[in-house]
């Protein structure tokens, strides 16, 4: 079982940057997967990145490829997801999943953060 916590959601100006954490509990963090998903208002929960339990390799939406990095830290239990180059359409809920296996399907996650609200204006 594995809890997780995200935070470092705000509004920020495009172009302006953001940086988002993943707090788990659970001793067995490390041999899990993680990923991050958004979901904005009225549509589905797309993928945005995920990161194997090793550090690689990592998957990216097209996106948000080159300017968003995913990362993770497993002395403190915590995945990372750094936004750069922020966009309007960036604005969404963000979740923090866990996975056995990586993945890009959000049918592949197992467990789910309650999500952090970014917001980019224009």
């Amino acid at each position: 079982q594995v809890q997780l916590v995200e935070s470092g959601g705000g509004l920020v100006q495009a172009g302006g940057s953001l940086r988002l954490s993943c707090a788990a509990s659970g001793r067995t963090f490390t041999t899990y997967a993680m990923g991050w998903f958004r979901q904005a208002p009225g549509k589905e929960r797309d993928f945005v990145a995920s990161i194997n339990w090793s550090g690689v390799p990592t998957y990216y939406a097209n996106s948000v490829k080159g300017r968003f990095t995913i990362s993770r830290d497993g002395a403190k239990n915590t995945v990372y997801l750094q936004m750069n180059s922020l966009k309007p359409e960036d604005t969404a809920v963000y979740y923090c999943a866990a996975s056995n296996v990586i993945g890009v399907s959000r049918n592949a996650f197992e467990f789910w953060g309650q999500g952090t609200q970014v917001t980019v204006s224009s």
